[in-house]
């Protein structure tokens, strides 16, 4: 191949086509030479040395290099492990500016720095071709006016799912486009959401990732995805394009169903893994950010280079006090804003990206670039407050702008259900948007994502199904997982023809369902809570790309999905459900009027031993829809219905006295976990039965 090499520039970092021919761009500082490696569609290699560098960046332009053409790096420099250095140019390595890529890890064909079987001072001398190759792509795309819906998060209802279980067996997507971007673009899908009622869609890892060999040599794979190997290249095996070989495609096909969505009215959230990388421990694979700079991109072990500290329990941690992996992040991030279209991220293991020498710092450069930066800080951020290293729960430690994935919510409803005693105050800041974490920092209720299932245990169907996890088809012995999963399996393990097993299963999925949706702060619904699904009791299904953890579109419990749909609909047309704002406790009008007023079932307001006693398992909650204490978009001052809500876990009826507030001469009911079909009109003053292990709904119906 004959070129005419020109010295390139060393910004944008990447593969960057202008047209005439492309410019590629890499930072590695401890490199001492770089060579650009392009592949033919038969595999054979042309390398073109990379002579320029600047400021660490090393560049170099190729004209007549278009889009499609497969590239990757070979790096020269030190092999020495014991001080963190790891280059050897016999591996092909991926591009971490990659847009694109072409098919996925071939272990077969190398993917170590040093000799598999050996330890890692003796450096592999085959050539290593193992590793994805990045695409030059060409960036347009006819986004025909999108926009982003911009809902509010107040007014946000989160819906968690991964692209290839949610259409993996959907009867009406056509089998090609079945898991795949376009699967979730497709009519049934869009309907589906739509009516569903959702305002944000949460996607499970699409960044481009690796099947672990420890999994595939058992036949397995990782479903999940956070195992990333690159920030910006979409994951090819969820694309409808890559299958029928056309690699370029997968851009076009991920914009696509952004589109889709941005239609309809639903936000596009990535769940995001900055923690760490595929490429592990010391013993780990050579794909990319190991053998182009490892001290750059990993955070060593100070004195002991050759180890990586590990926060987040899966080998390595990104080293994010370093300037470039920082400027990583914050450059992939602001593609998928920019380019992609995406509305928002859940940041996996957050506390890692926090951490300063050691400690978690919420001073950290980290949240400082995002809390300035014009495009990043505009959309919404949600951090998984923890890691596995010590100090890292951080559930109502991160800062202005930040919501939460809030544990404590999960935990305190979850064990609230089983019957637990002594929770009446807990479950008091769960319902009212945990102010008790997130009030006193600057921020609002809306900070606290709520949520009782995630991807990351039971669904609500096992969560009253199973007492124990049942992870057998993970083939590690039952020995991974949670043990802790404050579940309660109704009185029989696993499926049952038990009729008052089942009637209580239901049950208790209404009851979760409806304090989620009913609650203060942003509800996030695990996909597929709403239709029954099952995971067989698998409470870590990481690993099962099956039926374990695809959705069941030919079982979907009708009933509990219209039941969904309800809860939903009320919560939007309800703005007393999503308060913009914590409660005040203050009189707001007249001497007895309060915004919220908490009732025992005597009809009498909590007193302080209601509060602390073990034997307090219900609660009403008085919601003053005139004392919001908010303003809609034209200055007009929010207004709603007084509200009450009634919850019972204990195992037996009570006679609940509604109260005689806000003016309410009679409470109508909206909902009743119970009897979804039951219609009722009670004069403030009298009782109604709120049934055992149950939630009713009421709104004023004044005389």
């Amino acid at each position: 191949m004959t070129m005419n090499i020109r010295p390139g520039t060393p910004s944008p970092l990447g593969a960057t086509w202008d047209g005439h021919g492309t410019n590629f761009a890499l930072y590695s500082e401890n490199a001492s030479g770089v060579e650009l490696c392009l592949f033919d569609a038969e595999g054979n290699e042309t390398r073109v040395p990379v002579t320029e560098q600047t400021a660490f960046i090393w560049h170099v332009y190729v004209p007549d290099i278009r889009p499609g053409q497969r590239y990757g790096y070979r790096v020269h420099g030190e092999y020495a492990p014991e001080r963190g250095l790891r280059f050897n140019p016999n591996v092909v390595l991926l591009d971490p500016y990659a847009k694109a890529v072409e098919g996925t890890e071939q272990f077969d064909q190398g993917v170590f720095g040093y000799v598999p079987g050996e330890d890692d001072f003796t450096i592999q001398t085959e050539d290593q071709r193992g590793a994805p190759l990045g695409l030059v792509t060409d960036p347009g795309f006819d986004w025909q006016g999108d926009q982003p819906p911009k809902v509010p998060f107040h007014q946000s209802v989160i819906y968690e799912a991964h692209v290839r279980g949610l259409t993996m067996t959907h009867p009406d997507i056509p089998e090609e486009l079945r898991g795949t971007y376009a699967g979730i673009a497709n009519p049934p899908t869009l309907k589906y959401l739509k009516e569903l009622g959702i305002t944000a869609i949460e996607l499970m890892p699409v960044h481009l990732h690796v099947d672990d060999p420890f999994l595939l040599d058992k036949g397995l794979d990782n479903y999940w995805g956070y195992s990333t190997l690159s920030f910006f290249a979409p994951e090819v095996r969820y694309s409808a394009a890559a299958r029928r070989g056309d690699p370029q495609g997968v851009i076009a096909e991920f914009k696509g169903m952004v589109k889709a969505l941005h239609k309809e009215g639903i936000e596009v959230i990535l769940d995001v893994v900055y923690n760490h990388t595929a490429e592990g421990n010391h013993m780990g694979p050579t794909m990319s950010f190991k053998g182009i700079d490892n001290p750059t991109y990993y955070r060593l072990v100070t004195g002991d280079e050759r180890h990586y500290f590990d926060y987040t329990g899966t080998g390595n941690s990104l080293n994010v006090r370093h300037p470039q992996t920082l400027q990583l992040i914050m450059d992939s991030l602001r593609y998928w804003i920019t380019e992609m279209h995406i509305d928002g991220f859940r940041f996996d293991l957050a506390s890692t990206l926090a951490r300063g020498l050691h400690e978690v710092d919420q001073l950290s450069s980290f949240f400082t670039i995002i809390h300035q930066d014009p495009i990043i800080s505009q959309v919404k951020l949600i951090a998984e407050p923890w890691d596995v290293g010590e100090g890292g729960y951080q559930v109502g430690n991160f800062p202005v702008n930040w919501a939460e994935w809030n544990g404590i919510y999960r935990d305190d409803m979850r064990a609230f259900w089983q019957g637990a005693g002594g929770l009446a105050s807990d479950i008091g800041y769960r319902l009212t948007g945990s102010s008790d974490l997130y009030q006193n920092d600057g921020r609002k209720p809306y900070a606290s994502i709520n949520f009782i299932t995630a991807h990351d245990g039971f669904t609500l169907r096992d969560t009253v199904s199973y007492n124990e996890k049942h992870n057998e088809a993970n083939q590690e012995g039952n020995n991974d997982g949670h043990n802790d999963n404050k579940s309660w399996n109704c009185g029989a393990e696993g499926p049952t023809e038990d009729e008052d097993v089942n009637a209580l299963r239901a049950q208790q999925q209404r009851n979760m369902l409806a304090t989620l949706l009913l609650s203060q702060g942003t509800p996030m619904l695990l996909g597929g809570d709403e239709m029954g699904r099952t995971q067989q009791g698998n409470n870590n299904a990481y690993c099962q790309d099956n039926e374990i953890s695809w959705y069941d579109w030919a079982n979907v419990d009708e009933k509990l999905l219209a039941f969904t749909q309800k809860l939903i609909r009320l919560r939007r047309e309800h703005p007393g459900l999503h308060r913009r704002k914590f409660f005040s406790g203050r009189t707001i009008r007249g001497e007895d009027v309060r915004d919220i007023v908490w009732l025992r079932y005597d009809g009498q307001e909590m007193a302080d031993s209601d509060w602390q006693s073990a034997e307090t398992q219900s609660l009403g909650v008085f919601l003053d829809g005139e004392g919001l204490n908010d303003m809609d978009a034209m200055g007009n001052p929010v207004r709603d219905d007084h509200l009450l809500l009634l919850l019972s876990s204990t195992y037996i009826d009570l006679p609940f006295t509604l109260p005689d507030l806000g003016g309410c001469g009679q409470w109508e009911l909206l909902l009743d976990t119970y009897d979804d079909e039951a219609e009722e009109t009670v004069d403030s003053g009298s009782e109604t039965t709120l049934h055992a292990r149950s939630v009713k709904l009421y709104r004023c119906a004044r005389s």
